[in-house]
């Protein structure tokens, strides 16, 4: 069955309700925190090399444009090795006084068996197991009545892609490109499904934190998480990264058009100009192969830029 990107992570319109704008990357967080900042990131580096993009198994589905697989060379980078937690964007935070696109809407998405019993204002249009719920925001991540501080070693959520932007802009950072993301999340790995070879659960061993059960309604939990798991949960890929799969969606930098691969840039591709949405990548703790095959390294997805939700975050490249 076909699904589109909002059903993995729903869209949000271009306008906020009434609360303030929120800060942009723009507003002046650039130069504040370098110094801060990178102390808080654990990097990996990354060599440059040729590599293999796309779909070498024909699984992806159509409109996310996984095809034709095409070779890319990458220049080298240091990527962080965890997505970034709530204790480092709660630095950034603390810093800067940002506020997020959530906190401007006064809402974001909580799946729900996740949601908090108050605060619930409705059902998300044609996926009605994400709730808007009134006060989740990166620092409350199931509702008003959640904080980021039980969570502090798990991956920051209910960010947009402007409040990606803005992070690293603070910290002197940078959203990978998609071809950095695949690249980096093979490990080094040529053609594989996944970032650990071709089996699911190789060995009976989970992997990734992904849903097992029936969605959206039973979830066994046989991975050992509901929701978002701590960084480092997971073994590493062969480059040293951790959830490259699974756990949270990760923002990239690039606009998402489903036929670029088709005349992509053989050398550092920098994405299309113009697009649907921002490409978010890796999968989440809801992907499950009945309904959002999008755990596998080739696998893509987009969402508006000023869209949240509990299940999308990002991991950075320096600069």
């Amino acid at each position: 069955m076909e699904h589109s990107g909002s059903c993995c992570t729903p869209s949000r319109g271009p306008e906020p309700v009434s609360l303030g704008a929120p800060r942009r990357a723009d507003d002046g967080e650039a130069g504040q925190g370098g110094s801060v900042a990178g102390a808080l990131h654990a990097e990996v580096a990354v060599p440059g090399g040729l590599f293999a993009m796309g779909d070498a198994f024909g699984e992806g589905y159509a409109s996310d444009g996984e095809l034709p697989v095409h070779e890319v060379t990458v220049d080298g980078f240091r990527i962080d090795a965890t997505q970034v937690t709530n204790a480092m964007f709660a630095a950034f935070v603390d810093a800067t006084g940002y506020r997020t696109e959530a906190e401007a809407y006064g809402s974001s998405a909580v799946f729900h068996l996740l949601a908090d019993s108050g605060g619930v204002v409705g059902a998300a249009a044609g996926v009605p197991w994400w709730l808007n719920v009134a006060g989740a925001d990166w620092a409350h991540p199931r509702g008003p009545q959640s904080s980021w501080r039980d969570v502090a070693d798990h991956p920051v959520v209910h960010v947009s892609w402007y409040d990606a932007v803005a992070y690293c802009a603070w910290a002197h950072r940078r959203l990978p490109t998609e071809a950095e993301w695949e690249y980096a999340a093979r490990g080094g790995l040529a053609g594989r499904r996944y970032a650990w070879g071709d089996e699911l659960t190789p060995g009976g061993e989970h992997r990734c934190n992904i849903w097992q059960g029936t969605f959206p309604s039973e979830n066994t939990v046989e991975d050992g998480f509901l929701g978002t798991a701590p960084v480092r949960s997971f073994p590493p890929n062969g480059f040293g990264l951790y959830e490259v799969a699974g756990n949270v969606w990760e923002w990239c930098a690039d606009w998402f058009l489903p036929k670029y691969y088709a005349n992509s840039p053989a050398v550092n591709p920098q994405g299309p100009t113009i697009g649907a949405g921002r490409i978010m990548r890796g999968g989440s703790y809801l992907c499950h192969e009945s309904y959002c095959n999008r755990y596998r390294v080739a696998a893509r997805s987009h969402n508006t830029p000023e869209s949240s939700s509990g299940n999308c975050g990002f991991r950075t490249i320096a600069l």
